[in-house]
């Protein structure tokens, strides 16, 4: 059927025939999106003939929309730079609003704050920051309430880690339903693991789908997973590639090893690594990568700190030891004082 035919078709109802005009709104097949209707009755009436074509058209369709490359991962934009998220856990969930920002952009802030003497307030909605565990769980109930996907699914994952399965359950459905890509990506983890339900492989992969739609690398891989161990090979290197180009390493990895053993084209590896270059690129600024030097400042300081503490040192040992020492050099010390 040529493209001026069937859009004439949507222009009529395809059970009874009448046109759409003014007074007459036609609405779509909710599967298909390949014919429309002028209301529930024709739409029962014209089931019985459509109903083969309907579910193959809504296959095709959800084919497409599964293997389509997202534009972003899952996490979107940090609000406040307008960079893409990283994979990694280089960011965070403020409690008072909800919002995901970079640790860039957080560090940048705490620097303005410290340098200006000023209170601690969240870089994105200038709320003063809790003072105590208790005040954040306030605040997250407080979103939870006004139905926040993203506190919703936070909460999912406060209850798991308490033990309490089923709340998880509970909550990451609830933020599954509002559209919360994180909250699928969980309840895929519950069913394949059969946390507090039965293992369902069928409500697994729905959910991975669902997530790998929404741009969830870790999903698309586990998806690609999943295929590649039911022997459909060219839809599971489809989903590693799309993950990659999101920047994720675990599918970078897969794919070279597929590309060692000759299932990948050169031309096909070569544009994931290109893709996965440009997304992890595309993350980073002079801010985090300051956020990441102090990160690892403070956890040699801490290990130092750690080291002094467990191991008895001798006052000639002791003032030889600082911060910049490294786990080596402390080590050769200890063994030349006779500590080891």
């Amino acid at each position: 059927m040529s493209a001026d035919a069937e859009s004439d078709k949507m222009m009529y109802c395809a059970s009874c025939g009448t046109p759409e005009i003014d007074d007459v709104k036609l609405k779509d097949c909710s599967a298909c999106k390949s014919v429309r209707y002028c209301g529930v009755e024709c739409q029962k009436e014209h089931r019985p003939q459509h109903k083969r074509a309907c579910k193959k058209r809504a296959a095709e369709l959800r084919e497409e929309i599964l293997f389509k490359q997202p534009e972003s991962c899952h996490l979107g934009d940090c609000p406040i730079c307008c960079l893409p998220l990283p994979l990694d856990s280089m960011s965070i969930l403020m409690p008072c609003c909800c919002t995901v920002i970079c640790d860039g952009c957080d560090y940048a802030n705490q620097i303005r704050e410290l340098k200006e003497k000023l209170d601690h307030n969240c870089p994105f909605c200038r709320h003063p920051k809790a003072k105590s565990d208790e005040e954040r769980n306030r605040r997250l109930i407080k979103r939870v309430d006004a139905n926040d996907p993203a506190a919703i699914r936070h909460m999912g994952g406060k209850r798991g880690r308490e033990g309490d399965i089923d709340g998880a359950f509970e909550y990451w459905t609830k933020a599954a339903g509002l559209g919360d890509v994180g909250a699928h990506y969980q309840l895929s983890v519950v069913y394949r693991n059969g946390l507090g339900v039965e293992k369902d492989k069928k409500r697994e992969v729905y959910h991975l789908e669902e997530a790998a739609i929404g741009g969830h690398a870790g999903a698309r891989h586990n998806l690609a997973c999943f295929e590649w161990e039911n022997s459909r090979h060219d839809r599971a290197l489809q989903h590693w590639i799309v993950a990659a180009k999101l920047g994720d390493e675990n599918s970078v990895d897969t794919l070279k090893d597929a590309y060692r053993k000759g299932y990948v084209r050169k031309e096909d590896f070569a544009s994931a690594l290109r893709g996965h270059q440009a997304a992890v690129n595309a993350t980073k600024s002079p801010h985090r990568e300051k956020a990441a030097a102090a990160a690892a400042e403070v956890l040699k300081i801490t290990t130092w700190a750690s080291m002094i503490h467990t191991c008895p040192l001798s006052p000639c040992v002791r003032e030889c030891v600082t911060p910049s020492t490294s786990s080596e050099e402390l080590r050769s010390l200890l063994a030349a004082a006779g500590n080891d």
